[in-house]
């Protein structure tokens, strides 16, 4: 089979005004590539016939209008065989994060992991992404490092990823030995791939997604001794009461999908309503988090 490919790199600080307008008005047909490593990214289609590229890319372009540094017009080329498939891994690379590692799944069979590590596979052709942001790194490297503390008792701290997106967290959580794992997202399509990549990881069952918003995710006091949330900043000040009690005694709280110009502003707001947590914060690029660890 024979498909089309239409394909521009856009400027990386516009990605993620290009990512709110295919999520918001729910374009299809269109993927978002980024190498966050050297600051690149890419608007990419994939189209059975010629005309469905044009004529695609010319319904697309009004709605990127508003955006401060819009796309180019996209080059068409023909993808013969299915060398589509192909088309990506120009752009996805395996990740490391102490003991996990991310990997694309068409490395599975040489990628060897050392003795005690994890693996992710990742698959692009998957929806919401494969966990290449810098938010999404953020709190991996976290989640890290909370595996490690929590040490012998691993298997009774819970987890939940509120607001899973493409499970990447929820299922690096179960990898690095976590057992009582959740992930919950308001939209449909979420769930149903969170599901889809815990197939592909050997973890059906591992991790319990389900619909849920910041309110009814943790409906009847659910709690945890790990909270992640990354979602944009201003969705975790207004809920900032939901998220902090949803952390057990001495849990942890990590947040992101902050801008690094937001920070001070998240910080302000969860620590006016939570001030004897310990805070901290990284930034990577222009984004940051926060890492709140509950006290008492």
């Amino acid at each position: 089979m024979s498909l089309y490919e239409s394909k521009t790199e856009v400027p990386f600080e516009s990605v993620d005004a290009i990512d709110d307008v295919l999520l918001e008005l729910g374009v299809e047909g269109w993927s978002l590539l980024q190498d966050v490593i050297v600051r690149r990214a890419w608007l990419l289609g994939i189209f059975v016939e010629e005309s469905e590229a044009l004529a695609r890319w010319d319904e697309l372009q009004p709605l990127l209008a508003g955006i401060e540094v819009a796309p180019a017009k996209p080059e068409v080329r023909l993808l013969p065989d299915q060398d589509w498939r192909d088309s990506y891994k120009a752009h996805f690379k395996a990740s490391q994060f102490g003991r996990l590692h991310w990997v694309p799944v068409w490395e599975r069979e040489k990628f060897q992991p050392a003795t005690g590590e994890a693996v992710i596979w990742l698959d692009p052709g998957l929806a919401f992404g494969t966990g290449n942001h810098e938010t999404t790194r953020l709190c991996c490297e976290r989640l890290v490092v909370l595996a490690d503390k929590a040490g012998a008792k691993i298997g009774d701290w819970r987890v939940i990823d509120a607001g899973c997106g493409s499970g990447i967290l929820a299922l690096s959580a179960a990898k690095l030995g976590f057992k009582r794992v959740a992930g919950f997202d308001n939209d449909p399509e979420a769930v149903r791939v969170s599901e889809e990549n815990a197939e592909l990881n050997g973890l059906v069952g591992a991790v319990e997604f389900f619909e849920g918003d910041l309110v009814s995710g943790f409906a009847g006091g659910r709690q945890a001794e790990v909270v992640l949330a990354n979602i944009q900043a201003d969705v975790l000040m207004r809920f900032v009461n939901e998220l902090t009690k949803a952390v057990a005694p001495g849990g942890a709280l990590v947040l992101s999908g902050i801008l690094a110009i937001e920070l001070e502003q998240v910080r302000g707001v969860f620590a006016a309503v939570v001030p004897k947590w310990k805070i901290e914060s990284r930034v990577m690029g222009e984004w940051s988090d926060l890492a709140l660890t509950r006290t008492i």
